[in-house]
């Protein structure tokens, strides 16, 4: 039998997946099930390809979760948000998408993202999207992004 890991791209070499379709997720047992937390990730610079102009856009993707009997692995999870930017998709696409890949692989408790792109077209738009509801006792803070204001 395979040491729990062994699979992982944690700890080799990984080549940039091409897609978002062909990026591996990789999850990781939760040390402390019992145990209520939220666990979060920012990533500042994402991007991805407008599928109509194939432009770049670009965002800032906060992903908040209350683990159940999993945590996304962090390595595979950037390798799999860096194949976003040759991806076209519009901006409500790429963070349902990403949202709803992350609760089906982790299963948890509570999950939530919150996409903030950029103006194109001089508009910004501005993605939520949550499954479950966050348990009363965990602290729930501000994703930190301001509206737009010329971020």
């Amino acid at each position: 039998m395979a040491a729990p890991f062994e699979t992982m791209q944690l700890g080799k070499a990984s080549a940039p997946p091409a897609s978002p379709e062909e990026a591996v997720l990789d999850r990781v047992p939760n040390p402390h099930p019992d145990s209520p937390y939220l666990a979060r990730f920012t990533c500042p610079e994402f991007t991805s390809i407008c599928p109509v102009t194939g432009q770049p856009d670009f965002g800032i993707l906060v992903i908040d979760y209350v683990p159940g009997k999993w945590l996304v692995e962090s390595k595979s999870l950037k390798l799999y948000l860096g194949a976003f930017r040759n991806h076209g998709a519009f901006h409500e696409d790429c963070t349902v998408g990403i949202g709803r890949k992350l609760v089906e692989l982790l299963e948890p408790v509570f999950f939530r993202i919150g996409g903030y792109w950029y103006p194109r077209g001089g508009i910004p738009i501005d993605v939520f999207w949550q499954h479950g509801e966050a348990p009363k006792n965990i602290w729930l803070p501000d994703q930190g992004v301001a509206p737009y204001r010329g971020r």
